[in-house]
C-alpha cells in the first residue's frame, strides 16, 4: 500500500464516521501562540476547541498535520529519526471518549489496513483499570498483550495547556529484531522489535504553568499516528527511509552524488540526512520561514547547512539541493499545493543559502581538521570553545555543525567557552550597531554614488509595494545582505516617514520573498533620499528585489496624535501668552511630545491649566485636520505659522485645524482633533534664556497617566480617610502638624541635652587659666547644637566650648569662644580647622563661633581629645 493510499484511506475512514476533515495548519504557529517555535503536533490547532475558546466546525475532526520537531536534528541520519513528519489524527471535542477512540483505532488498523491483531500490543498508564477493561472487554485484546508504561501521558504543548493520560498501540516488526515481549516480561517500549504506531490521548486534564493539573469540563480525544511509521509497517520496511516517502528523494541525491543507497553505512547516513532535511526545508520555506540567526529561521538555516555538509561528505562540490528540493515538490506537491505555488521561491532561497555557505564550507572543514589535529597532538579530547566560536564567526559554522564534526572525530566540545566568546562578540556587535547609527553622515558619499532617490507615499499609505534600489553598509555598498547584517536600505518608493521637523522616523518591516528587514529608524540624509536603517532578521535581501514595506501602524498612529497635539498646544500657548510667543523646537515621539517656546516668565499653575483647557476643548470639538499644498507666499499671507528649524520651498504643505490653527508642516497627523484624545501637560521648565519647555502626553499615554493619577488619588483618599477633593488640604494640614511635632521633638531633645550642662562644666579642663569644654552631645540638628553651645557659654561666662555630635550619619563639630578668650588669641574657626581634619572633613568660621564636619565618625573622640592642645597653642601664640 503506497503512502498516498494510506493517508487517503485514513481520511476516508473517519469521514465516513462523521469526522470533519480539516486542512493541515501551517508549520508556523499563530502569532498569538508563543508556546512553541514550530507546529509539533496535530492537536495544536485543536487547542482552542478543547479549551472552549473557539467553536469547532464539528465535534468530530480529523487532520493530516505537517509537523516539525527540533529535538532530533542531531540524530537524523540513523534509521528512524526525522525532523519533518506527517501526523494522522482524529479528534473528539466533547463527543466520544476512551471507548470510541479505541474502537476506531483498532478497527482501522486491523480491518482497514489489515494488520494481524496478533502482531499488536498496547500500553496503558499504571492504575488505569478503566482503560485496561475497555481493551479486554470491548476491543477483545488479550490481557497479556496489555503492558503498563509510566510514560503514558501526553502534553501539554509548551509550559501549559490541555493534556491527558494515553494508551499506545505497538506493532511487532518481527522475530529477527529480538525476542517478543512475552518472553521474560520485556516491555514493548524498550524493545527494537516493537514500533509505536498510534497514540490515543484521553484529553481530560489541563496543566498550569506551575505544574498543577485540573480536570477539563469537557473530555476530549486527541490521537496521532505518524504517516512515516504506519507506511513503514504496511510496506514491510525496516526503516522509514526505505518507504516511498523518502526513497525518491534518496535516489535523486544518490544519483547526483554517484553513489548507491545501502552499500555503505556512512554514505547511507548522509543520504538520509539530505532526504529528511530537504523535505523539512521545502515545507518550512513554503510556510513562510526564512533562513536567519534566531528562532525558526535559525532552525531552517541549521538543517540546510547540515544537508550541504553531508552533500560534501558524498563528494558533491557544487550546489545540488535545489535539484533534491525539486523532487520533494514533485513528490508532495499534489497533497500540499503550497509547495508547488512557492517552488520558485523555495529554489531561490535554497540556492542562495547553499552558495553562501558553500563558499566557506571547504575552508571551514579544513580549519576544523587542523584544529582537531592540534587538539589531539596536545593530548586533549576537548575542542576549545573559543576555537569553535572562531569557526562560527569566521566561517559561518553553527555550533551544532562543529559539534557534529567533533563527535565524528571522537572529541567533546567546550560549550561554556563557546558561549563566553559568543556573548563577548554580541557585546561588540551591539557597540558596532550603535556606531553604525552614529556614522550616517559619513555615508553621504555612498548615498550619492548610489544615484538613487525615494518617493514618499506615507501620507496615504502605511503599506506599499516597492523595489530595493540600494543597500549601504558602514563603509561600502552591497548587492546582497544576509540575516544578521546591519545596513541602510533604500527603496524607490516608501511609506516610511523620515525624521524631520521634530517628528521621529518610522519603524516597521520590509519583506521580500527571501528575507525580512527590520526597520529601526528612517532618516533623510539628502533632500530626495529616504534611508531605512535596520537589520536583516531572516533570509537575505538583494538590490532589485520587489518588497512590501509596512510601517508599524500602532506606533505611527501614536506619533500622529502627538504631532497634532503639538499644533494644538502651540496655538493654546499663543492664546494664553500672546502672539509674540513662537515655537523654538520640538520632539514628536510615539510615547510623548516636547515643545519649546519663547517666553519671559513661567506659565505658572494657572497658565498651565488654561493651556490644557484650551487644548482639550480643541480636541473635544473633533474638528477636521486638513492638509493642502500651496505656494509659500500664499500660505504666509493666509497667516500659516512656520515651524522652527524647517526649510521651505516654493510649494509648502499647510496643516489646518479649521477655525483654530494653520501651520506649515511636513509631518503626519490625525484626521480629526478628536483622534488625539486627551492632552495632559506633565511639566514646564526653563531650557535657556527666554525659552521654556513643556512635555505632554496625548491619546493612550494620556489616558494611562490620568487613570494612574486617579487611582493614586483614590488610594490616598482611602488612606487619609478623606474625600478626593480634600486630599491637598488634608495633606497640607498633616504636613503642618508634622512640622509642629518635629519642632516639639527637637525642643525636647535640646532640653534633654541641656539638662546635663552642669556635668559638662564639671568635666571642663583648665588650660593656662582658660576653662575648656570638649564633649559629645546628643543633638538632633546643628541648630540644636548652637542652642546647647549658647547655654553652655552663658553658664561658663569665660572659656572655650567644642561640641561634637552625629547628625544624619555624619560627624558634626561646633566651637564657641567667649569674647575675653578671643582677646587672648583663641580663634573658634582655627580650632575647627585643626580638629575637622581628624574626622576626614573641614570647617571654619568667626573667632567667636565656627562649625565643621567630616565623614569619619570613629575619629570623633580623637578630634575632641585634640582641643586642649590646640587651645594651648593659640594662647601661647
Amino acid at each position: 500500500m503506497q503512502s498516498d493510499q494510506i493517508q487517503h484511506l485514513f481520511t476516508e475512514y473517519f469521514a465516513e464516521r462523521g469526522h470533519h476533515a480539516m486542512a493541515s495548519s501551517s508549520l508556523v504557529p499563530p502569532a498569538d501562540d508563543p508556546t512553541v517555535l514550530l507546529t509539533t503536533a496535530g492537536m495544536q490547532q485543536m487547542t482552542p476547541f478543547f479549551l472552549g475558546l473557539a467553536t469547532p466546525p464539528a465535534q468530530r475532526l480529523t487532520t493530516i498535520q505537517k509537523c516539525f520537531r527540533t529535538v532530533d536534528i542531531d540524530e537524523v541520519g540513523d534509521e528512524s529519526h526525522c525532523t519533518f513528519f506527517e501526523m494522522l489524527g482524529n479528534f473528539s471535542v466533547g463527543d466520544y471518549y476512551k471507548q470510541g477512540a479505541m474502537e476506531f483505532a483498532w478497527e482501522l488498523l486491523t480491518q482497514g489496513y489489515g494488520i494481524d491483531p496478533q502482531r499488536m500490543v498496547v500500553t496503558i498508564y499504571p492504575g488505569e483499570e478503566e482503560t485496561r477493561q475497555l481493551w479486554i472487554n470491548v476491543i477483545g485484546v488479550a490481557p497479556e498483550r496489555i503492558f503498563v508504561d509510566p510514560d503514558c501521558t501526553w502534553g501539554p504543548v509548551g509550559d501549559s495547556g490541555p493534556m491527558g493520560l494515553n494508551s499506545e498501540i505497538y506493532v511487532d516488526l518481527g522475530a529477527h529484531l529480538g525476542p517478543d515481549c512475552f518472553e521474560g516480561g520485556a516491555n514493548p517500549t524498550d524493545s527494537p522489535r516493537y514500533l509505536e504506531v498510534w497514540n490515543l490521548v484521553f484529553m481530560g486534564l489541563y496543566q498550569e504553568t506551575d505544574g498543577t493539573r485540573r480536570e477539563l469540563e469537557s473530555k476530549n480525544i486527541d490521537t496521532g499516528m505518524g504517516l512515516e511509521r504506519i507506511t513503514m509497517v504496511l510496506q514491510g520496511k525496516e526503516s522509514i527511509y526505505d518507504t516511498d516517502l523518502y526513497m525518491p528523494i534518496i535516489e535523486r541525491a544518490a544519483g547526483i552524488a554517484g553513489v548507491t543507497y545501502r552499500d555503505n553505512a556512512e554514505i547511507d547516513r548522509s543520504l538520509r540526512v539530505i532526504a529528511d532535511h530537504s523535505r523539512a526545508i521545502s515545507f518550512l520555506i513554503a510556510d513562510g520561514v526564512l533562513p536567519g540567526n534566531e528562532g525558526r529561521g535559525y532552525v531552517l538555516r541549521r538543517i540546510l547547512r547540515r544537508a550541504v555538509r553531508h552533500g560534501r561528505v558524498l563528494g558533491i562540490e557544487r550546489p545540488f539541493l535545489t535539484e533534491v528540493v525539486e523532487t520533494v515538490v514533485a513528490r508532495f506537491g499534489g497533497r500540499y499545493p503550497e509547495l508547488t505555488a512557492r517552488q520558485g521561491t523555495i529554489a531561490r532561497i535554497v540556492l542562495h543559502e547553499e552558495e553562501a555557505f558553500g563558499r566557506t564550507l571547504s575552508a571551514g572543514i579544513t580549519r576544523f581538521e587542523a584544529l582537531a589535529a592540534s587538539t589531539q597532538a596536545a593530548g586533549s579530547t576537548t575542542v576549545p570553545g573559543d576555537e569553535a566560536f572562531r569557526l562560527y564567526h569566521t566561517y559561518g559554522f553553527p555550533f551544532e555543525l562543529t559539534a557534529e564534526l567533533a563527535r565524528d572525530a571522537g572529541f567533546e566540545l567546550d560549550r561554556a567557552g563557546f558561549d563566553a566568546a559568543l556573548e563577548e562578540a554580541r557585546s561588540l556587535s551591539r557597540q558596532s550597531a550603535a556606531t553604525f547609527a552614529d556614522t550616517g553622515r559619513s555615508r553621504l558619499a555612498l548615498y550619492s554614488q548610489a544615484g538613487v532617490t525615494s518617493a514618499f507615499v506615507g501620507y496615504e499609505h502605511l503599506q506599499h509595494a516597492a523595489t530595493v534600489t540600494a543597500l549601504v553598509g558602514v563603509d561600502t555598498a552591497a548587492e546582497t545582505i544576509d540575516a544578521g547584517s546591519v545596513a541602510d536600505l533604500i527603496l524607490d518608493v516608501t511609506p516610511f516617514y523620515a525624521e524631520s521637523g521634530g517628528q521621529v522616523g518610522d519603524t516597521g518591516e520590509i519583506r521580500t520573498e527571501s528575507g525580512v528587514f527590520r526597520v529601526d529608524d528612517t532618516q533623510r540624509p539628502l533632500p530626495n533620499l529616504i534611508v531605512h536603517r535596520g537589520e536583516v532578521i531572516d533570509g537575505y535581501l538583494s538590490v532589485g528585489q520587489p518588497v512590501m514595506a509596512t510601517v508599524d501602524a500602532e506606533r505611527r498612529t501614536a506619533i500622529q496624535r502627538n504631532h497634532t497635539a503639538t499644533h494644538v498646544l502651540h496655538r493654546a500657548l499663543r492664546i494664553v501668552l500672546g502672539d509674540e510667543t513662537h515655537q523654538a523646537g520640538s520632539l514628536v515621539a510615539p510615547d510623548r511630545l516636547r515643545f519649546d517656546f519663547t517666553a519671559r516668565e513661567p506659565l505658572g499653575a494657572a497658565g498651565l491649566q488654561r493651556v490644557q483647557q484650551i487644548a482639550n476643548s480643541a480636541t473635544l470639538a473633533n474638528t477636521a485636520v486638513t492638509t493642502e499644498q500651496v505656494a509659500h507666499a500664499d500660505a504666509v499671507a493666509r497667516g500659516a505659522m512656520a515651524l522652527f528649524g524647517e526649510k521651505y520651498g516654493d510649494i509648502v504643505r499647510v496643516v489646518t485645524i479649521e477655525g483654530f490653527s494653520a501651520e506649515l508642516c511636513g509631518g503626519t497627523h490625525v484626521e480629526r482633533t478628536g483622534d488625539v484624545g486627551p492632552v495632559v501637560v506633565l511639566n514646564e521648565a526653563s531650557v535657556g534664556s527666554g525659552v521654556r519647555r513643556i512635555e505632554a502626553l496625548s491619546g493612550v499615554a494620556a489616558v494611562a497617566h490620568l487613570l494612574q493619577a486617579d487611582t493614586l488619588s483614590r488610594e490616598l483618599a482611602r488612606t487619609l480617610h478623606s474625600e478626593q477633593q480634600q486630599i491637598l488640604s488634608d495633606v497640607q494640614r498633616l504636613q503642618a502638624d508634622l512640622r509642629e511635632r518635629e519642632r516639639e521633638v527637637d525642643a525636647l531633645k535640646v532640653q534633654v541635652a541641656a539638662a546635663n550642662l552642669d556635668g559638662l562644666l564639671d568635666a571642663a579642663q583648665e588650660v593656662d587659666g582658660t576653662r575648656v569644654v570638649a564633649a559629645r552631645v546628643a543633638a538632633p540638628s546643628r541648630e540644636a547644637m548652637l542652642q546647647i553651645g549658647d547655654r553652655l557659654r552663658d553658664k561658663l561666662q569665660s572659656g572655650v566650648i567644642v561640641l561634637a555630635s552625629e547628625l544624619d550619619g555624619q560627624a558634626a563639630l561646633l566651637a564657641t569662644v567667649t569674647k575675653d578668650q578671643v582677646a587672648r588669641g583663641v580663634h573658634a574657626g582655627r580650632i575647627i580647622q585643626a580638629t575637622a581634619a581628624t574626622i576626614g572633613g573641614r570647617g571654619g568660621g568667626r573667632p567667636e563661633t565656627a562649625q565643621g564636619g567630616g565623614t569619619d565618625l570613629a575619629q570623633l573622640d580623637a578630634a575632641l581629645a585634640q582641643v586642649a592642645a590646640v587651645v594651648k597653642d593659640q594662647l601661647a601664640g
